[in-house]
């Protein structure tokens, strides 16, 4: 078996930064090949293509094998060793920068937890490879196209390690649920979603999660959405005044500004003409 190694950098590099990709590589290893015990100032993400071997953390060891990845934490005393029978065939990439400890944490790595395994047809061995030719091209479009294939395997990973954690109590769940339900909302409000899509987006029967949101916030969904969009029409009312009714009607995601009329009156007592004239100098409190 030949021995080969290759690593690129990213060749944008800045002093500072949210995220950054600092290189990427790949190598077959020869039977034996070490790395360590030492501390890495940067986070370091290998996926295994062939071979077996040892990784060793300051908590315990890990045999791992085709498929599965291991993620260097800074600052970690750690080791690696390749089998002397079946040397490891691997790809990494290096990643710094002051958000990548929490985007690492949302993913669901840590330094007890630093193995996840790829199932078939995972994104990780394609990205790390797609990091390399983008850093191999030599323009600085690179530092971005490295910054999304990390992104998508940090999504991945995410997936993976959270499928195989201790499943949350039922309180716990049932208001990760409706935390989910209003980013849903939030985020939506400006289009023609319905409870409906947004249950069926969220994998949940309508009826769950209607009774959930009412015992969690006193609202149902439906009502809860409503108010959202009046509360952000009556910001558009009073911060953009060249807008016309059905326009604000529109933004909110209420293509019916009969519709949107009667129900602004029903929330606040008057038109949306009327609110405009007279709230214009006023201080506003929101609804929700």
């Amino acid at each position: 078996m030949e021995h080969s190694y290759s690593v690129a950098s990213n060749p944008v590099y800045y002093e500072e930064q949210n995220l950054h990709v600092l290189f990427a590589g790949e190598s077959q290893t020869l039977p034996r090949h070490q790395l360590g015990p030492k501390i890495y100032d940067y986070f370091l993400l290998h996926c295994i293509e062939q071979g077996t071997g040892s990784f060793r953390t300051e908590y315990r060891t890990y045999e791992l094998g085709p498929g599965d990845c291991f993620l260097i934490h800074p600052g970690q005393l750690v080791s690696y060793v390749s089998d002397p029978d079946s040397p490891w065939k691997y790809r990494w990439t290096a990643f710094s920068g002051t958000e990548a400890g929490r985007l690492v944490h949302e993913a669901g790595f840590s330094p007890e937890q630093p193995v996840a395994s790829c199932g078939e047809g995972s994104v990780i061995p394609g990205s790390l490879a797609g990091i390399m030719k983008a850093f191999h091209s030599g323009q600085e479009s690179g530092h971005l196209t490295s910054l999304g294939y990390l992104y998508l395997m940090l999504g991945e990973a995410a997936g993976m390690l959270k499928a195989h954690s201790r499943l949350p109590g039922r309180d716990s769940q049932v208001k990760r649920t409706v935390k989910q339900m209003i980013h849903y909302m939030s985020s939506q409000y400006a289009h023609p979603v319905s409870i409906e899509l947004m249950c069926s987006s969220l994998g949940y029967n309508r009826a769950y999660l209607s009774r959930v949101f009412k015992e969690e916030t006193g609202l149902s969904p439906v009502t809860y959405l409503l108010k959202l969009r009046i509360d952000k029409s009556r910001q558009l009312l009073r911060e953009r005044p060249e807008l016309s009714v059905e326009q604000v009607a529109a933004s909110v995601g209420l293509t019916d500004a009969l519709y949107f009329s009667r129900q602004f009156k029903r929330f606040c007592g008057q038109s949306p003409t009327a609110y405009r004239a007279v709230t214009a100098r006023k201080p506003e409190s929101k609804l929700i």
